[in-house]
């Protein structure tokens, strides 16, 4: 029988499936662990939700119960109904990033958890019950840098000599227009360089996608601010240490790993201040944070890292060494067990 389930209900790839594959990768070291409903790259083949029930029915020998970490709000829901109402002997953890207060349902079905695990000291104090603030951790094996970032680039078949990149979904939340507005600015005095943007734009988020691409096309730059949709996982490790600098821009974040696996890919970024990313910046020395200007300071820095070639090596050398002793994902992984043996020790 298990010692642990992992739930990931989610189809989509998002930075809660990353962090989540991240940590699996190591735990299933640690322990009998099977993950549960939607796969992860690098992680067991998942078992069904009734079949993770099942297991969960007779607790692993010299354990008292099971224990569930869920990540979601439907996840903490199905657990909610495994230990209440079937009674099964789970216990269930919840990991919060968010840095902000929680709607009225997702505060009830925290405050059912038996322990909470915050990310940051910021977003522990809008949970209760928190256990321990354990920051989220970047894999620096999968994550790593490249020797030639030049021939990398060329390799990735993209036009230009060298790549700009945002990540994540495309909707003003995590500020695509200011990344756009700002390949605005800098791209044509930078002939070298194509800004790519990867993601994926829900149906709510259609006319937000085309207004971009309107913009981009009467600058005479749709050749070189290019969308790329949804990469695949897999497909992104090789892809971020070719780039130049990952820029980040949202509204809101509540931790934000795109930076943090830029880094350990020895890729410099640039990003508002928003989630973890001041901690990550390191007073400037692996990336820098935007002031309120934030169109015209991203291009400024973008400008001023790429026109330096030592400043910017310097700044990818800087951020693999912060990503290998102070964000790896063994030290979450620890974090995070601890929180685990706790519970178990309670009985």
């Amino acid at each position: 029988m298990p010692e642990l389930i992992v739930t990931n209900f989610n189809r989509n790839f998002t930075g809660v499936s990353s962090t989540a594959a991240a940590v699996i990768r190591q735990q299933m070291h640690d322990y009998d662990l099977h993950l549960c409903d939607v796969a992860l790259p690098g992680c067991p083949a998942p078992v069904t939700r009734p079949k993770a029930r099942n297991l969960s029915a007779q607790p692993s020998k010299g354990k008292l119960f099971t224990i569930w970490h869920v990540r979601r709000n439907p996840e903490m829901r199905v657990a909610l109904w495994a230990r209440d109402v079937l009674n099964l002997p789970i216990k269930i953890v919840f990991t919060s990033a968010a840095q902000r207060r929680h709607s009225v349902y997702p505060r009830w079905l925290i405050s059912r958890m038996d322990a909470v695990i915050a990310t940051t000291k910021k977003a522990a104090t809008f949970v209760p019950n928190v256990r321990a603030v354990v920051p989220h951790g970047v894999d620096i094996e999968r994550f790593t840098p490249v020797s030639d970032r030049a021939a990398a680039w060329a390799a990735t078949g993209h036009p230009g000599a060298r790549g700009i990149a945002t990540i994540g979904r495309i909707r003003p939340e995590k500020g695509t227009d200011r990344f756009v507005d700002s390949m605005l600015t800098l791209l044509p005095g930078h002939p070298d360089v194509t800004a790519l943007v990867i993601g994926r734009a829900g149906k709510s988020n259609a006319a937000f996608l085309a207004e971009q691409k309107t913009k981009i096309a009467k600058a005479g730059l749709a050749d070189r601010v290019l969308f790329l949709g949804e990469v695949p996982a897999d497909d992104l490790v090789p892809l971020l240490p070719a780039l130049s600098a990952v820029v980040q821009l949202p509204q809101y974040e509540g931790y934000g790993m795109t930076p943090l696996e830029g880094m350990a890919s020895g890729v410099p970024f640039v990003t508002t201040d928003a989630g973890y990313y001041r901690s990550f910046s390191c007073q400037g020395a692996n990336g820098i944070i935007v002031g309120d200007n934030i169109v015209q300071d991203t291009a400024a820095q973008l400008a001023a890292i790429l026109s330096d070639p030592d400043r910017h090596a310097a700044m990818a050398c800087s951020a693999r060494i912060a990503a290998e002793t102070a964000f790896g994902i063994r030290g979450e992984a620890d974090g995070i067990n601890a929180v685990y043996e706790q519970l178990w020790a309670q009985g």
